[in-house]
C-alpha cells in the first residue's frame, strides 16, 4: 500500500520559545517542514540565524520573507499545506495582531493551505469575555484573528495548551519566578485551585499531530495531561516530596495579589491578570469541552506526555 505524503509545513516565528520546538517535532514527525524568515536579520540576531542553520542542517527549508511583504508572505504560503503561526508578542497589542491578519490575508489569498494554526497555545480567549482589564486585551485581540480566520473561510484548528511548564512549574506557580526554591514558597491564595501544566516539547508534538487529523479540523483542541491538572499546594507537594523537606509557607490573598497588580507597568499587568484567572479562579478547569473541542491526550494516547514530576526533576 502506498503510503499517504505527510503535510507541509510552514512555521511562522520558528526561532521563538514554541516556534524552535514546532520545527522540531514537525521534522521528528516527518513532516517537510518550511521556516519563515525576515530578510531583514541584523548582526544583533545572530543567534537566530545559528538557529536557522541549525534547521536547515536538520532538514527545513529556510524560506525568506516578511510581514511588510505581502507577496512574499503569499509566495512563501502557497509552497505548504499547513500554516502555524508562534509569534511572541501578547502584551503588545496591535503587534500580533497585525502580523497575524496580515498572515490571514496571504493564506486567503493563497487558497492553497488546508489548515491554519494561529498564535494561540494558553488559555482559551473563547472562554475568557469576563476576563479583567488590562489582560483581557490579549484575549480580545486573539478572538479578533479568529473572527478574520473565519469569516475568510480558512479551515483551522486552535490549541490551548493551557500552562507552559517552564513558566509555571519552574517557580512553582509564583509569578516571577522561573526557578523553584528549597525553602520556602509563596501560595496563591489557598493554593487550591487546579490549572493545567503542559511540557513545551510535548505541546509541540500534540499540535503537529493534529495538523492532518479530521478531528480536529475547524476545533479547538485542549491539551489536558490527566496527571498534570494540579492546584498549586499539590505541586508544591511534589516538589517537597523530590527535595525531601517541607517548604515554609506564606499566603497572598486574592485582595492583596490585585492591589499588587495596580502597582506594576502595563505588561507586568496583563501577564499577572492571566496568573489572576488561572490560580485564583481556576479558569482553566471550570468548564466542560464540549462538542466544538477535542482533547489532545485522548486523541494520541500514544504520546509519553511528561508528568509534573518528571518536568520539576531536571530542577534537582
Amino acid at each position: 500500500m502506498k503510503q499517504k505524503m505527510k503535510s507541509k509545513v510552514l512555521v511562522v516565528g520558528a526561532t521563538g520559545y514554541l516556534g524552535k520546538r514546532l520545527v522540531k517535532a514537525s521534522l521528528k514527525l516527518g513532516h517537510p517542514t518550511f521556516v519563515l524568515f525576515r530578510r531583514e536579520l541584523c548582526p544583533l540576531d545572530i543567534e537566530k540565524v545559528q538557529l536557522l542553520l541549525s534547521f536547515k542542517e536538520e532538514g527545513a527549508c529556510l524560506v525568506k520573507g516578511s510581514f511588510e511583504d505581502h507577496k512574499s508572505l503569499v509566495d512563501a504560503v502557497k509552497m505548504v499545506d499547513i500554516v502555524i503561526c508562534a509569534i511572541s508578542g501578547v502584551h503588545i497589542r496591535s503587534h500580533q495582531i497585525l502580523l497575524q491578519l496580515k498572515l490571514v490575508e496571504a493564506i486567503k489569498e493563497a487558497g492553497n493551505v488546508k489548515r491554519f494554526l494561529p498564535s494561540e497555545f494558553g488559555t482559551d480567549p473563547a472562554r475568557m469575555e469576563n476576563a479583567m482589564e488590562p489582560g483581557r486585551v490579549t484575549f480580545e485581540d486573539k478572538m479578533v484573528v479568529r473572527k478574520a480566520i473565519q469569516e475568510a473561510g480558512i479551515p483551522y484548528t486552535y490549541v490551548s495548551a493551557n500552562c507552559f511548564a517552564g513558566y509555571f512549574l519552574g517557580g512553582l506557580c509564583q509569578p516571577g519566578k522561573i526557578l523553584p526554591w528549597n525553602d520556602s514558597v509563596v501560595l496563591l491564595g489557598d493554593g487550591d485551585r487546579k490549572a493545567i501544566y503542559v511540557d513545551e516539547d510535548d505541546i509541540a508534538t500534540y499540535t503537529i499531530r493534529s495538523i492532518d487529523d479530521p478531528r480536529t479540523l475547524n476545533k479547538t483542541m485542549y491539551i489536558t495531561p490527566p496527571k498534570n491538572v494540579l492546584s498549586q499546594g499539590e505541586v508544591v507537594q511534589v516538589w517537597e516530596k523530590l527535595i525531601g523537606k517541607e517548604l515554609i509557607k506564606s499566603s497572598v490573598s486574592r485582595g492583596e495579589f490585585l492591589d499588587a497588580i495596580k502597582r506594576l507597568d502595563y505588561a507586568e499587568q496583563v501577564g499577572l491578570t492571566h496568573y489572576y484567572h488561572v490560580c485564583y479562579e481556576g479558569c482553566l478547569t471550570d468548564f466542560e469541552i464540549g462538542e466544538n473541542g477535542v482533547e489532545a491526550t485522548q486523541l494520541y494516547p500514544d504520546v509519553n506526555y511528561t508528568s509534573v514530576e518528571q518536568y520539576l526533576r531536571r530542577y534537582l
